[in-house]
């Protein structure tokens, strides 16, 4: 068990004999309800309302009814409330790990990179522009924040050291029982002229994006038209180069690539591809035909290993976190929550559990 300060414990324990968190806000006072305590942090019932009514927003912008979104959501309280104490716990276990700063800095850069795009001289013109449209730049901070952290401490504590765990001969041994997942996919190599919406109307961003294909086609140089006329922010850079990708993994994140590409040589330009912040020219740069033998690489082969042992590696280290934490929930809420938040632990000792012989 994780050593907690006895001075926590009490605390904690007085929090949940009352069921009230107390502060000063503008010299009045606001009650709380405390519904589980998580080592030093503790889940409240208004951080429960702020999550739920943003679920139901979100499904009601889907086009879902707002009453049967608040149902929906209602009826999955328990999970919620269980999927926010294991949120407690890796946003604890970030601090351990120090890696505050890089999120910070991550998230900073990922700002400028929005402001670019979008043309803004400065960040506080992008706040604003946020702000037009019903956005509040501390709660988009704070919604990244919290996801990049747990992703972050997922990345380090669970999928790299998964990754690294199979030895050298676990590794070939894989490869040899599995030679059809590593016979080499055909691939494409792709570059874009990329047109934003921003700051003019659709209709002539369409249009200059149909006049490009046609000079392009027409035997138009691309790396000189791509310098001269696409508006992503490293284009002096990259040249407009997006980079080679397996087309079957193209077809899975960007299906609009894929299709637009689809049956295009090497040297040929697709119709332009539309999405919500612009129009994307693609350039068939380069394409290679899938291979006819399977062929070793040791970075592959753990790639595809720790895709079959994620989901367990992931189960097991977010049973050790609760295993390591005090975790108390109140009494209100034990019965919705505890099932879900300890289903793993239940699942693993029913399966570790020896069967007992019966009767005919």
């Amino acid at each position: 068990m994780r050593y907690i300060r006895p001075v926590i414990l009490l605390t904690a324990a007085l929090f949940l004999m009352s069921f009230t968190v107390r502060a000063q806000e503008n010299d009045a006072k606001v009650v709380d309800e405390v519904i589980a305590v998580v080592n030093d942090g503790v889940i409240t019932l208004s951080g429960v309302k702020r999550e739920m009514k943003g679920a139901v927003d979100s499904k009601v912008q889907e086009g879902m009814k707002r009453e049967d979104a608040q149902k929906q959501v209602d009826e999955k309280q328990g999970e919620l409330i269980a999927n926010l104490i294991n949120e407690e716990l890796l946003l604890q276990k970030a601090k351990e790990l120090g890696i505050e700063k890089d999120i910070e800095a991550d998230l900073n850069a990922r700002f400028v990179q929005i402001m670019k795009q979008q043309n803004l001289k400065t960040l506080d013109a992008l706040y604003e522009a946020m702000r037009k449209e019903g956005l509040d730049p501390e709660d988009i901070r704070d919604i990244w924040r919290r996801q990049a952290t747990k992703d972050e401490v997922i990345r380090r504590d669970v999928q790299a050291k998964a990754y690294w765990d199979p030895t050298g001969s676990d590794v070939k041994a894989y490869f040899e029982k599995n030679k059809a997942k590593f016979i080499k996919p055909e691939t494409v190599t792709l570059s874009e002229i990329f047109l934003n919406f921003a700051g003019q109307t659709q209709d002539a961003v369409r249009a200059k994006a149909k006049d490009l294909v046609t000079q392009l086609r027409g035997g138009g140089d691309f790396a000189k038209l791509v310098l001269a006329n696409s508006e992503s922010q490293d284009v002096q850079q990259t040249k407009g180069v997006l980079g080679t990708v397996p087309l079957t993994d193209l077809e899975k994140q960007f299906p609009q690539y894929a299709k637009a590409i689809k049956g295009l040589k090497a040297g040929s330009v697709a119709e332009p591809v539309e999405d919500e912040v612009g129009v994307h020219i693609l350039h068939v740069d380069a394409r290679t035909a899938q291979a006819s033998d399977a062929a070793f690489d040791d970075d592959a082969v753990r790639r595809a290993m720790l895709e079959v042992n994620y989901p367990d590696a992931l189960k097991k280290y977010m049973t050790k976190l609760r295993q390591d934490a005090y975790i108390k929930i109140s009494e209100a809420y034990r019965p919705v929550v505890s099932p879900l938040l300890y289903a793993d632990e239940r699942t693993s000792a029913a399966a570790a559990a020896p069967v007992k012989a019966t009767k005919n």
